[in-house]
């Protein structure tokens, strides 16, 4: 793989604490959410994947749209992150994308299914998270290697 662009991020006490990145251009507090014990006065990391995911797949959406000549200026996606306690006494997360398209059923649900395969995000967590997929309101149905 030819790497296009790299970032660093630095955490300086976990989730009760600093993130930021090295240009400077991103700079959060942390803090634990209410529903785990926390003030939930600050950001947490799940909210941080969430909105890399949903933007990260929303131009996933875009880019094969092009690639297959259809018109399309937004392709809304919003991402669910939970986050809860595994089998082997870890914790692990689960993540669901809805995506809102102007488009005919099957054309937007084909769409999703490609820019699945496409996103980074997707095949990062390939085979270890499973996503969900909602286009429009209707649940896909995906194959257990997509």
């Amino acid at each position: 793989m030819t790497t296009l662009y790299t970032t660093k991020a630095t955490a300086l006490a976990g989730r009760n604490g600093q993130v930021k990145t090295d240009d400077n251009m991103l700079e959060l507090a942390l803090s634990y959410p209410k529903e785990m014990g926390g003030t939930g006065e600050a950001t947490n990391p799940e909210q941080l994947f969430a909105a890399g995911y949903s933007a990260c797949f929303s131009n996933a959406i875009l880019h094969v749209a092009r690639e297959m000549k259809i018109k399309l200026t937004q392709a809304p996606v919003t991402a669910e992150i939970g986050i809860g306690p595994n089998s082997a006494g870890g914790f692990a997360l689960t993540v669901a994308l809805a995506v809102v398209l102007d488009l005919e059923d099957q054309q937007a649900q084909q769409l999703v299914k490609t820019a699945h395969q496409v996103c980074p995000y997707s095949n990062a967590v390939k085979g270890n998270i499973d996503v969900k997929l909602s286009v429009n309101g209707v649940a896909l149905k995906l194959v257990r290697n997509d």
